[in-house]
């Protein structure tokens, strides 16, 4: 905090003219109001808390995901939204990936719409209630996939049916592509993308699940700002391996194949990647600054001219802010000897990483080798993809996008974001340079805290406001 505040007394001190502090006051145009007529928050919760009781839980090991329980949840969707399913044309692709297409009155490029019905497991979690259980209390719904991401999903599919219902037709068409195996890095919105370049279909934009509406994230701006994720970083998985003789536990020899991986472990830990502000990160700086209080004000206004300084700041301001500005590495299995009395023959360290933008997957392992400095240390590449390309934010779809939010969060500001985990709206960057990473929901600290965690939930409330946005956002096209 010293160092924030520190900062902001040289910004202030480099000078900041009328002109400069006028670029950062709050935008005085009102959003057009959000109308939630004709959307039942009620019905939309009860049909919720259905689709979370339907445990569609991916796994990576092949086989082992039950596909009758996705079949019904599928079949379950055409009896909750029977009109949309009486109107939009619906095809099934691969395995269970959803594509409908919404036809509109003219033939401008289309609008997709994402969410993915799969949800990660629950399994050594400590719930308070039953993760699949899908109860509506104190004003929640409660389970696995509340937010991620079946809510996004329904709120989706609730905008639609309630449009088709009024017998409004978009004016553009619009495409709904819901995947079933985002959480295991599946095909799914691969398939979706091959099926519409096949059809010479490059949308206008996509709007896919990331940022949210946040309070309290940002130092020195009390209120709410929405995030809209215009990238996302890349996503390395890295095994490092080290091999030993092994033997019986009872004669070790130093420097075995654990000790060496544990080295290389720490190695990675004592010199992490260098902290760089992207121009993603710096234009979220500066939308959030306009709403500031002094001193921060004056920091924000400056941030380009700060950019190495704040980068080292956000750095250690926390590890959400920490993944903005660094390619970020997790160590999160660890393999050894199988037995206890047994020297390991190999020893094994899995890592995630998450490549910031402006690098690759092979500037990365590159690095890695070096900070390790040990050739018998194997670095094995397991799966990656580079960052996404950063999606516009100078274009009509983006002000759509910022209009909505708006007018469903009024008193929110509207700033760019970096998404550091992965989604499927990266593979329609291939097609499409408007893609953007949005959920609808004004999600407090421990609602975003429960996401792949114990007491997943979402508000009543909130789900109903998302529906609005959606039906919003369609009926502006």
């Amino acid at each position: 905090m010293r160092r924030l505040i520190a900062l902001a007394a040289t910004a202030a001190a480099v000078g900041t003219s009328a002109r400069r502090v006028a670029r950062f006051r709050p935008p005085q145009d009102q959003p057009v109001a959000l109308d939630l007529t004709g959307l039942d928050a009620e019905g939309a919760a009860n049909r919720l808390a259905e689709l979370i009781r339907i445990p569609t839980v991916s796994s990576r090991v092949p086989g082992a995901s039950d596909a009758a329980v996705f079949e019904r949840y599928r079949e379950r969707l055409t009896e909750l939204y029977p009109r949309t399913h009486a109107v939009l044309e619906r095809e099934v692709l691969g395995d269970g990936a959803l594509l409908y297409r919404w036809r509109g009155s003219t033939d401008e490029p289309p609008l997709v719409l994402m969410a993915h019905y799969d949800v990660v497991p629950v399994e050594g979690q400590g719930w308070t209630r039953d993760p699949f259980s899908g109860l509506v209390e104190d004003g929640y719904v409660h389970g696995r996939g509340a937010i991620d991401d079946k809510g996004s999903m329904v709120a989706i599919l609730e905008a639609v049916e309630a449009l088709v219902a009024a017998g409004v037709t978009p004016r553009r068409d619009v495409y709904l592509s819901f995947g079933n195996d985002e959480e295991v890095l599946g095909v799914g919105a691969q398939l979706a993308v091959a099926t519409l370049t096949e059809r010479g279909i490059r949308p206008w934009a996509v709007l896919d699940e990331g940022g949210a509406v946040v309070t309290g994230m940002f130092p020195g701006v009390p209120g709410r700002v929405a995030v809209v994720g215009l990238a996302e970083k890349g996503v390395l998985d890295v095994e490092l391996v080290t091999s030993d003789a092994g033997g019986h536990a009872s004669a070790p020899t130093r420097g075995g194949a654990p000790a060496r991986l544990a080295r290389a472990i720490l190695r990675i830990e004592e010199h992490p990647f260098p902290a760089r502000l992207h121009d993603v990160v710096l234009g979220m700086v500066d939308a959030v600054g306009r709403y500031a209080d002094a001193p921060y004000r004056a920091l924000f206004a400056h941030a380009g001219r700060l950019r190495p300084a704040l980068a080292q700041v956000l750095s250690r301001a926390g590890r959400e802010a920490n993944a903005l500005v660094r390619t970020t590495v997790a160590v999160t299995r660890l393999e050894g000897s199988p037995a206890a009395n047994v020297l390991a023959t190999r020893a094994l360290a899995h890592l995630n990483i998450r490549i910031a933008l402006g690098e690759t997957v092979q500037t990365t392992v590159d690095r890695l080798r070096r900070v390790i400095g040990d050739p018998a240390v194997e670095v094995r590449v397991v799966s990656g993809s580079d960052p996404s390309p950063v999606s516009r934010a100078d274009n009509d779809a983006f002000a759509l996008l910022s209009a909505a939010a708006r007018a469903a969060y009024p008193d929110a500001a509207v700033a760019p974001y970096l998404m550091v985990q992965a989604s499927d709206a990266r593979h329609f960057s291939q097609i499409c340079d408007s893609v953007y990473r949005f959920m609808p929901f004004d999600l407090s600290r421990d609602e975003l805290a429960a996401l792949h965690a114990a007491d997943e939930r979402i508000s009543v409330a909130t789900l109903h406001r998302g529906a609005g946005f959606f039906r919003h956002l369609i009926a502006h096209l």
